[in-house]
């Protein structure tokens, strides 16, 4: 009786955690450049029953199998590109990409799934690379993001709308020595002369994250790069296919729909654990106070 107990507690905490991630997706809906967030869940192993009669000369009694429940493994983002949604401010970008991972034993372009994944013949996962704005928090840590609100300080500093310097392919702050009306950059990132109109030597710091999926949230739509799993950040190459769209922010891909379903799916079946644990707190009840007394 105590295994559909604890079967049914870890029911709970799995759906309390999966309703947790719906309701983040949900509240995160209008966030730019904001990465929906997938809850995974998995089970225990199974146990396998038997009865002994604690004499060695008697066979064992197979009474079946055991579930014991299961929990929520990890979180995955969908690091897919959102939509563009134009705001003709000249210190808004979007960053677009579409890079291509040629297969190791094939050479073709790997056919990547809806969310950025592709699980190979042999089990191996390749996710999909993914360009990010390069910057710099007020510690002085290398962040990514795809938020690319910015807002330019009286010092001429490109900044995060949450404080954070932009830097450049050379790793720089990058310092506006025009007004912001005349901020201009091309599809390839490089900053415009507002006098002559050529492209000048500098470009926004572009990063191209090879595991996407590695990198670890900091709640102020930054990511910091997870080297302990092998996630690997370069600047982005000619032979990346990236696009800047100045003007424009990137939004949410949160799919309202779904995020509705999983969080009331979640919660019914949270309801669903309750009610089951409810119904053994009332036969232990039984058991203690009723047939215990006779």
């Amino acid at each position: 009786m105590l295994r559909g107990l604890y079967t049914a507690a870890a029911g709970m905490i799995t759906e309390q955690r999966r309703h947790d991630t719906a309701t983040q997706n949900i509240v995160n809906m209008n966030t730019t450049g904001y990465k929906q967030v997938n809850s995974v869940n998995r089970s225990f192993p199974e146990m396998l029953i038997t009865l002994t009669s604690g004499d060695a000369n008697l066979p064992t009694k197979r009474l079946g199998r055991l579930n014991s429940g299961v929990f929520a493994e990890e979180s995955l983002s969908m690091n897919v590109q959102g939509a563009l949604m134009e705001t003709k401010r000249n210190s808004d970008f979007a960053v677009s990409s579409n890079i291509n991972v040629d297969d190791p034993q094939t050479f073709e372009p790997i056919p990547f799934d809806a969310s950025g994944k592709f699980v190979g013949a042999d089990g191996t996962v390749i996710y999909k690379p993914q360009a990010y704005f390069t910057v710099r928090d007020a510690g002085g840590n290398t962040r990514y993001t795809r938020d690319g609100h910015f807002e330019v300080n009286g010092t001429g500093q490109l900044l995060t709308s949450t404080g954070s310097q932009v830097m450049d392919m050379d790793g720089q702050p990058i310092v506006l020595t025009g007004s912001v009306e005349q901020f201009k950059v091309d599809e390839a990132g490089r900053l415009v002369n507002a006098v002559t109109g050529a492209p000048t030597d500098v470009r926004l710091g572009i990063s191209i994250i090879d595991q996407p999926n590695q990198l670890v949230r900091q709640g102020d739509g930054n990511y910091s790069l997870n080297e302990e799993n092998g996630a690997t950040a370069r600047m982005m190459g000619a032979a990346d296919v990236v696009q800047i769209h100045q003007g424009y922010l990137e939004g949410s891909n949160v799919d309202a729909s779904q995020a509705t379903v999983d969080m009331n799916a979640a919660f019914r079946a949270y309801e669903a654990n309750q009610k089951v644990i409810q119904f053994y707190d009332r036969s232990l009840d039984k058991a203690v106070n009723e047939v215990g007394r006779v």
